[in-house]
């Protein structure tokens, strides 16, 4: 299985009323027949993981600016939304899953050019062709929008909306298809069952690259920049953590045991992460912050993205311990010592995160869940092939994220003038403030 594609490998055959699946000999062949209960259970999974974006992702990170830039935070993930919405239907879709090329897909289904009612995706035989490109659109979606989070506070939108659009069509795109679309990544053995290469690494890798061009915030070190709202960001991490169901759980792309065995991975790494980052702030400062707490609780999220359909639900509580450890120390001494502004720790939750998921993906694989191998059950092999798809995707995401803000520097200026800083996003950038 380890020369699949990633995507094409972790479907296990659809699940008929009454029947028992057994996690010894999973079954990766599809069928060409559109079963009802696949399609079902991805129509609700596609749906939480728009979800995700607005209002989930909108609200976790308005509630973490300062009043004055809350609108123009939720403007963009709302922009995200409908800007990638339409050039994944364009060729965004066709270009990644497509064709089978070592670089590139196809664009034989250019705005859904010969797509019909009952064609399906090789990668998902079970569910109409449409409902997956869908569902891929989602993804290419927040990924972006998490992008965001590093420059919050201070990125004119004229730039955002130039930069998403070269972001998603030069990193976002290519990558997808290496890992799942048929790519050499894909290929070459790297599991990354949900996105820990493609979605959380790749935004967190452009994040700190874009935060680094754009310089810190004013005030940065020297002024209170705590979040407006932390209540917003708490209703945001909910509706995340439940919409990372449909995300880690759709992945299985069918109603089946592996959906389930992922969405419980998933819930126990989360509730790991969360208690994690909260004790170690509790050690150090005697008080474990709700800010520590979502964040742990993201980090648990995003480290176990990659392994999800891969492990047993108790690793997801060790690698959601992990994820706690880790991160939080990325989001703090890392920080601090190469002093850069990542104003919302994309980097440090979602980059970090991205990557030791997909390590620990090598460490902890079970061939009984998803047929292959990895470091505890004999395979240290897999170990050195999630490595090459951590250096292919962060070389990657951020020599490209560095070239396209320099490309959009030339038409319009990338960050906004001190005193739109100053004065805010939101009235500067729309027009308009919360009262």
């Amino acid at each position: 299985m380890g020369a699949l594609s990633c995507r094409a490998a972790k479907l296990a055959a659809p699940i008929n009323l009454g029947t028992v699946v057994s996690f010894a000999t999973p079954a990766f062949a599809g069928t060409s027949e559109i079963s009802a209960a696949d399609t079902a259970w991805m129509i609700v999974a596609t749906a939480l993981v728009l979800m995700m974006t607005i209002p989930g992702l909108a609200l976790f990170y308005s509630g973490m600016v300062r009043k004055k830039n809350v609108l123009a935070t939720m403007a963009q993930s709302l922009a995200a939304v409908a800007i990638i919405s339409i050039l994944w239907v364009a060729f965004g879709y066709s270009l990644a899953f497509v064709g089978d090329g070592p670089w590139l897909g196809t664009l034989d289904r250019w705005f859904l050019s010969g797509m019909t009612m009952d064609s399906v995706n090789p990668a998902a035989k079970t569910i109409p062709e449409g409902l997956f490109m869908l569902y891929q659109m989602t993804f290419a979606i927040i990924t972006v929008a998490l992008v965001a989070g590093s420059v919050a506070d201070r990125m004119r939108f004229s730039a955002y909306l130039l930069f998403s659009i070269g972001w998603f069509t030069f990193v976002y795109v290519p990558l997808a298809h290496w890992v799942w679309g048929g790519g050499f990544l894909g290929t070459a053995g790297v599991l990354d069952f949900a996105g820990g290469l493609v979605v959380h690494l790749s935004a967190g890798a452009g994040g700190l690259v874009a935060a680094k061009v754009m310089g810190r915030r004013q005030g940065y070190g020297t002024e209170n920049l705590s979040p407006f709202d932390l209540s917003l960001a708490v209703m945001g991490t909910g509706l995340l953590w439940v919409g990372w169901f449909g995300f880690n759980g759709g992945s299985a792309l069918a109603a089946n045991s592996r959906a389930v065995m992922a969405i419980t991975a998933t819930h126990l790494a989360a509730c790991a992460g969360a208690l994690t980052w909260g004790a170690v702030e509790w050690s150090i400062q005697r008080k474990p912050s709700v800010l520590g707490m979502i964040s742990g609780a993201v980090a648990g999220l995003g480290t176990i993205t990659p392994a999800s359909g891969f492990v047993a639900p108790w690793h997801g509580v060790l690698i959601g311990v992990v994820a706690g450890l880790v991160c939080f120390w990325a989001c703090t001494w890392l920080k601090r010592r190469f002093s850069y502004d990542d104003s919302l720790d994309v980097f440090g939750v979602h980059g970090v995160g991205g990557m030791t998921g997909i390590l620990l993906a090598g460490v902890f694989a079970t061939a009984s869940i998803g047929g292959t191998s990895g470091l505890v059950e004999g395979n240290p092999h897999l170990l050195l092939i999630q490595l090459y798809g951590v250096a292919v995707t962060l070389a990657w995401s951020a020599g490209v994220t560095y070239m396209l803000l320099k490309l959009v520097s030339v038409f319009v200026p990338i960050r906004v003038s001190l005193q739109q800083e100053l004065e805010g996003l939101d009235i500067s950038q729309h027009g308009e403030a919360l009262q």
